[in-house]
């Protein structure tokens, strides 16, 4: 079986490659994959345990069984600050904004998603949003981390609503800071992209005929098409050449 495993900031740093191919005939779960990783790569200790993994983009375990040509990707912790929250309480943009403020940050770019009064030429009344908050909580969290690493930022909040929410309240928010304005820009849309591909929180809709759920979630192959189409694809693509090309 071949894998590829792709290791961002200070793992590519320990490592001196921020990508390794690996080949065996007994590779089954991802902690197998990491295992092999520390064999072949020296530099990297022992005891090595990623803070993250997520495997084809999608988070994953030690425990997880890969399958040949699965890309496995390995992030480490944000050093600043990632805030996540999931509440029920109506949120108040510029309070998150002011998580990531700092005097090192020259942009703060906020995104606030709010009800709707249509879907399908279909008049909506109000929504309701429901999940298992400490599960969201999690997967929120991994989002923002995986989205600081990938674009090298280290100041990243979102706070969800959930219940229920009259139309024009807002539903979501997400804060990044950076010291220039287009990592900024294309990380907010990423996270953005990646909060509603895979974070657990279902919506149903009220209209004046009927109600619907609605799952803002997609499978991995959808996920992974909309995401190389996105205007920040071409900025990660760019970043990743940029950064020590693979060795092994």
């Amino acid at each position: 079986m071949k894998v590829t495993v792709r290791l961002f900031a200070s793992y590519r740093d320990i490592a001196g490659t921020n990508r390794v191919e690996l080949e065996n005939s007994e590779l089954d779960t991802v902690g197998h994959v990491i295992d092999l990783l520390i064999q072949v790569v020296h530099s990297i200790p022992e005891n090595f345990k990623p803070h993250l993994i997520a495997v084809n983009e999608e988070f994953a375990s030690l425990e997880y069984r890969v399958k040949e040509g699965d890309e496995i990707a390995l992030y480490p912790p944000v050093s600043g600050g990632v805030d996540a929250k999931i509440t029920a309480e109506p949120i108040t943009t510029s309070n998150v904004a002011d998580l990531v403020r700092k005097d090192s940050n020259g942009a703060v770019v906020t995104f606030e998603g709010t009800t709707r009064d249509e879907t399908n030429n279909r008049k909506v009344i109000r929504l309701e949003y429901e999940t298992h908050a400490t599960m969201a909580t999690k997967v929120l969290k991994k989002v923002l981390n995986e989205t600081a690493v990938r674009f090298g930022l280290s100041d990243i909040a979102a706070l969800h609503r959930i219940g229920r929410l009259e139309i024009g309240e807002v539903s979501l928010v997400v804060a990044i800071a950076s010291p220039h304005r287009l990592e900024a820009f294309l990380a907010t849309q990423y996270a953005v992209d990646r909060i509603k591909h895979v974070v657990p929180i279902w919506k149903r809709e009220f209209f004046e005929d009927g109600e619907v759920w609605i799952g803002d979630a997609c499978d991995p192959l959808t996920h992974a098409a909309h995401t190389a189409e996105a205007p920040y694809s071409h900025f990660l693509q760019n970043r990743e050449l940029s950064e020590q090309p693979s060795i092994m």
